[in-house]
């Protein structure tokens, strides 16, 4: 019914997804998701939003709600799909400590409280490469981009955007060849998908060192930096540090 991004806005998209559910259920087709159409979703439609806990094998319209929460409060979880599955427990755990509660995976009226709050935001920082940005921080596809990613050749210098420590340098899964600095005050940034390192773990660097290069290391389509900045294990969306 709906094959578009899913970022909690009800765009012409989802308007037309909603019709097409409507017309396939035999509905009056206004394009309102109602509590008819919400029945029409069957068990995925049947629980509103924050009228019961949540917790692992759990399924419906408020686990999607509470994934989509999840994910722009900077806690990826792979997929909004509707059910509470590992990925999104291993998620809510990480919000529940990000927030001091808890961390007994069940998402209750605390949980839920917290992520009504605004999402974190990193202090300003250094742009990190001299180069456009592509992709940004936010939905794509069922899941989410949890960074920005500056298309640039091969062997492109990448250097730190705040004076800081490495504390990870090696490959790390889909990332490829990554380099993560802590900055103090629970900030970290993330330069992946690099060709070369030029730092070793527990360096310590300045605004401006040279910490990488460009490659497409990992999952990557292309040569390109990926670059995350993280407040207390929490994502965030680093456009608003650089000013982009």
């Amino acid at each position: 019914m709906y094959d578009g991004n899913v970022d909690g806005l009800p765009g012409p998209a989802t308007s037309t997804g909603v019709r097409r559910l409507q017309r396939k259920a035999g509905l009056a087709v206004d394009g309102i998701a109602g509590p008819r159409t919400r029945k029409a979703l069957g068990a995925l439609g049947r629980h509103g939003i924050g009228s019961r806990p949540l917790e692992e094998g759990d399924r419906g319209f408020d686990v999607a709600a509470l994934q989509f929460a999840l994910e722009s409060h900077g806690f990826p979880l792979a997929t909004v799909d509707g059910y509470f599955g590992e990925h999104t427990k291993a998620a809510l755990i990480k919000a529940q400590a990000y927030g001091g509660l808890a961390q007994d995976g069940i998402a209750g009226p605390a949980t839920l409280q917290l992520l009504r709050r605004p999402p974190p935001t990193p202090p300003p920082l250094r742009k990190p490469i001299l180069a456009t940005l592509g992709d940004r921080y936010g939905p794509r596809g069922a899941g989410w981009h949890p960074g920005l990613d500056f298309p640039a050749p091969t062997g492109t210098p990448v250097t730190a955007a705040a004076a800081g420590r490495s504390v990870f340098v090696g490959y790390d899964d889909g990332y490829g060849l990554t380099v993560v600095l802590d900055h103090g005050n629970g900030l970290k940034t993330r330069y992946a998908h690099l060709s070369v390192a030029a730092v070793a773990r527990g360096t310590r660097v300045l605004p401006g060192a040279l910490i990488g290069r460009v490659g497409a290391t990992g999952r990557a389509t292309g040569p390109h930096l990926h670059f995350e900045a993280t407040v207390r294990g929490a994502a965030t969306d680093p456009a608003r540090a650089l000013g982009l």
